[in-house]
């Protein structure tokens, strides 16, 4: 895939306050002051409401454990949002991405077998103008390896992470993200027609958990397969996959 000029093939140590201020949903989160949820526009899903926030209190009977790794309801981190209008241009994605991931026993066999070496990864969507990866605690880029149109990203027990979508582009983009088959804004199944979070041009969207709140997430972290938040509230068939719908804005041009 063709990466963008804009973008380095390696994230830099991202800031730890690198998205204070509040994310945009798109009526989608976004800013560099914290999320921004985009605005119900014309024909398009609305978007969550408080009430629609936080993990189900019904789920399934634990099923036995199995080996790798799940995403957990990690403790309360303080990410404010906002609401933005955004018009997709088109109902189908711009671009999707999928990130699987594993332990490090899972990770290193399966680039073993296939002769792939581990190297911090950004994969790039689209044309190549959108940046993805998954970032640790400190915001240094996890590892991973891309082969035969598979991605699978390293991460370790009991360790926080995050997503991150930079935008090396002069305009806004729409990202519905998941976790497990889980939307990260409502927790209900994942579905690219639910709204998302904005990224500003030439910006950085870092996702921090599952929101709970319009102040609050649970911070993702990773953790064993029958804890994690999907296999206790819808199963576990979608452990193990990050997945991300991108959108594009009508009218919009970039460079």
């Amino acid at each position: 895939m063709r990466l963008h000029p804009r973008i380095p093939s390696v994230l830099c140590t991202l800031l730890v306050g690198a998205c204070a201020g509040g994310h945009k949903v798109a009526m989608a989160p976004a800013s560099s002051s914290g999320y921004v949820a985009t605005d119900y526009s014309g024909g398009e899903p609305a978007p969550a409401t408080q009430a629609d926030y936080g993990p189900s209190r019904q789920g399934p009977e634990p099923a036995p454990d199995r080996p790798g790794l799940g995403t957990s309801w990690g403790e309360s981190v303080e990410a404010p949002v906002s609401f933005a209008p955004f018009t997709r241009a088109s109902m189908a994605p711009w671009a999707e991405v999928g990130l699987h991931y594993n332990d490090a026993q899972g990770v290193q066999a399966h680039a073993s077998y296939l002769g792939a070496h581990l190297a911090p990864l950004e994969v790039y969507a689209g044309d190549g103008a959108l940046g993805v990866a998954l970032v640790d605690e400190s915001g240094h880029t996890l590892p991973g390896f891309q082969t035969s149109g598979r991605t699978l990203v390293m991460g370790e027990d009991g360790a926080r992470y995050r997503i991150v979508v930079r935008n090396g582009t002069t305009a806004r983009f729409e990202v519905v993200a998941s976790v497990d088959g889980l939307d990260v804004i409502d927790g209900k199944p994942a579905d690219p027609n639910r709204r998302g979070y904005i990224v500003d041009p030439h910006g950085v969207l870092v996702i921090d958990g599952f929101r709970t709140s319009d102040q609050n997430v649970a911070a993702f972290r990773f953790g064993k397969v029958s804890e994690s938040y999907a296999a206790q509230s819808s199963g576990d068939r979608n452990v193990g996959v990050v997945g991300l719908a991108i959108f594009s804005e009508r009218g919009a041009v970039w460079t």
